[in-house]
């Protein structure tokens, strides 16, 4: 009975990150076209999340991932142009942390595309972003449009956190890019700050998995 509830969430999910993508791709052309520079009407850059479960620490540098092995808090959320974002157990999933500032996750969001048109993402694996520490007086804002140029995969929702950075704050994260690998029964089976390549992503995915 939980597997079936679990596979109608994602699905919701699912459907409304790609249509989700679809929206933003086509509010963007539209802006473009008329030469505007303002933030496109109709997309929020932050959104209210709520959070269920106990928020997992930070890490700390050169010791072990004291949150491995907890289960993770399920963060329901909402995408840019409102649609429901549930991180609900029933597969494994990563979560990928990104700040629209941040120079580490401009140099891996393409490798992140790459990984995914290259079909080296672990087979099974959700993968759901999460922008966070938004800020509009900093480079490369809005970060709706920095996904939408780098045509981020629009099977992977992305979810908007709230400007108190309520998301990241109840995952633990301590630097951008930061990765949240949950498993199949809710708990966390990795936890990576900063920037990594597909390969050792992909290797370390399957080893904390067991695949």
């Amino acid at each position: 009975m939980a597997t079936t509830k679990s596979s109608s969430n994602k699905s919701v999910w699912l459907i409304g990150g790609i249509a989700a993508l679809i929206a933003v791709a086509a509010i963007i052309a539209v802006a473009s076209q008329s030469g505007s520079d303002e933030v496109v009407a109709g997309i929020e850059e932050f959104q209210s999340v709520e959070v269920v479960g106990q928020a997992l620490p930070e890490p700390i540098k050169g010791e072990t991932d004291k949150a491995v092995g907890m289960t993770a808090p399920v963060l329901t959320g909402k995408g840019f142009t409102g649609n429901t974002i549930v991180t609900s157990p029933g597969a494994p999933t990563l979560l990928v942390f990104l700040a629209h500032w941040c120079g580490f996750c401009q140099r891996e969001v393409p490798l992140l595309v790459k990984w995914n048109s290259a079909g080296e993402v672990p087979s099974g694996l959700d993968v759901i972003a999460i922008t966070t520490s938004s800020d509009p007086a900093s480079p490369n804002f809005p970060p709706s449009e920095w996904l939408a140029r780098e045509e981020f995969p629009a099977l992977w929702p992305v979810m908007a956190d709230s400007g108190e950075k309520t998301a990241a704050t109840a995952m633990g994260v301590s630097g951008f890019p930061f990765f949240v690998l949950i498993d199949a029964d809710g708990k966390v089976a990795l936890r990576i700050s900063g920037e990594i390549e597909m390969d050792a992503l992909t290797e370390q995915i399957n080893k904390a998995l067991g695949l």
